[in-house]
């Protein structure tokens, strides 16, 4: 999550994620968003490898862990997961990682395009990047959806039009 915009500007479904996919991940985003100047995480073993540790200090990006026990020092990323177990990952039984996959780029296309934030002052996530000004920021670009292999942009095309039909 962008602790400015709001954007959820990855969302990841795998069968295990390591140190080392998350920094291939977050190499991904700096290609299409730019780097960061810092990345704020909690203390997971994805997050504490030597794996990130190495790809923080490659990427000159400064790496911020939260206390142990302190969720609300990331705030913003604890409210984005809980309305994401909420609303898909407690509603939905995945049978496919390629299912996973869709559903919840289906998911984080509707939260960054169509749900109106007050924090943001009823702009949506991407409306509210494309529309800051004065800001010199990379996160305040246009956003810029992850790349999706074709059968995947068809299936989530059909999911969103199920959405909107049903």
């Amino acid at each position: 999550i962008d602790d400015c915009t709001r954007e959820c500007i990855a969302l990841v479904a795998d069968t295990s994620l390591s140190g080392h996919r998350v920094a291939r991940e977050l190499n991904q985003l700096i290609t299409q968003r730019g780097a960061p100047k810092m990345v704020v995480s909690d203390n997971g073993t994805e997050f504490t490898s030597n794996a990130i540790l190495n790809w923080a200090d490659a990427a000159r990006v400064d790496w911020h862990y939260i206390e142990p026990g302190k969720p609300m020092q990331n705030g913003f990323i604890e409210s984005f997961n809980g309305k994401l177990r909420d609303e898909k990952l407690n509603e939905t039984l995945f049978t496919t990682l390629h299912q996973a996959r869709v559903e919840l780029a289906t998911w984080r296309n509707d939260y960054n395009h169509h749900r109106p934030h007050s924090s943001l002052k009823g702009q949506t996530p991407a409306e509210f990047a494309n529309r800051a000004t004065g800001m010199n920021a990379p996160a305040l670009r246009a956003y810029a959806p992850m790349p999706v292999a074709k059968q995947d942009q068809h299936d989530i095309i059909n999911r969103q039009s199920e959405l909107k039909a049903g």
